[in-house]
């Protein structure tokens, strides 16, 4: 059984997501063990709070410097046996020294299929604007491993979802959270703690269902 470790800073609904999926019996093989937040008003804490899942609140302005933050927060997971770590609307930065001592541990959901509308700046609503003014007609999600380059670690899974006519960046964020975010991301982490994904030299994935 893997302990699984979320970091969040907002809502929380990709936290919801996995915390259904789990009761559901969809990660048989993982626990989340602790939701980590940056924020200490984030509601995804109370998300975890009534599920009876532990929490904690780290907060980069508390620390002098980023590999200060970052050391602080690599002996939090640790303390929490984190066997898998997913960002769930993190929204603070994580410096090479997470990323080395947790290689392939971290993974991400980013609200686009990358490489498309992904990047340094690209999160939030920004992502479904950016979409929406490009004039795609298909966008979706994507889940990633997190490594030294923003949204660039090797590609999990994938969902694509059709973009409509009169579409919002609202109404196209909530979308593409029902249709795509909110199903690959609990079938993501399920597969990592089947030991179904692995990491290739050339920084892809091979995924066994």
């Amino acid at each position: 059984m893997k302990n699984i470790v979320v970091l969040v800073s907002g809502g929380g609904t990709n936290l919801q997501a996995l915390i259904d999926a789990q009761n559901r019996g969809k990660i048989p093989n993982g626990k989340i063990s602790c939701v980590i937040s940056s924020n200490p008003d984030a509601y995804a804490l109370q998300r975890a709070e009534k599920n009876d899942i532990a929490t904690a609140v780290i907060r980069r302005k508390d620390y002098e410097n980023q590999l200060a933050y970052d050391k602080a927060l690599v002996g939090l997971l640790k303390s929490k046996n984190a066997d898998l770590i997913v960002l769930a609307g993190f929204m603070t930065i994580l410096g090479e020294y997470v990323i080395q001592s947790f290689r392939n541990q971290i993974i991400n959901i980013h609200p686009s299929l990358i490489p498309s509308f992904c990047g340094e700046g690209f999160y939030g609503l920004r992502v479904h604007q950016e979409a929406l003014k490009k004039g795609v007609k298909v966008t979706g999600a994507t889940v990633h491993f997190v490594n030294e380059i923003c949204d660039g670690g090797a590609i999990i899974l994938q969902k694509a979802v059709e973009v409509q006519n009169g579409d919002t960046p609202e109404i196209l964020q909530k979308r593409v959270m029902e249709q795509a975010e909110w199903q690959i991301l609990p079938s993501a982490v399920s597969l990592f703690c089947d030991d179904k994904i692995i990491v290739k030299a050339d920084n892809t994935t091979e995924i066994h269902f």
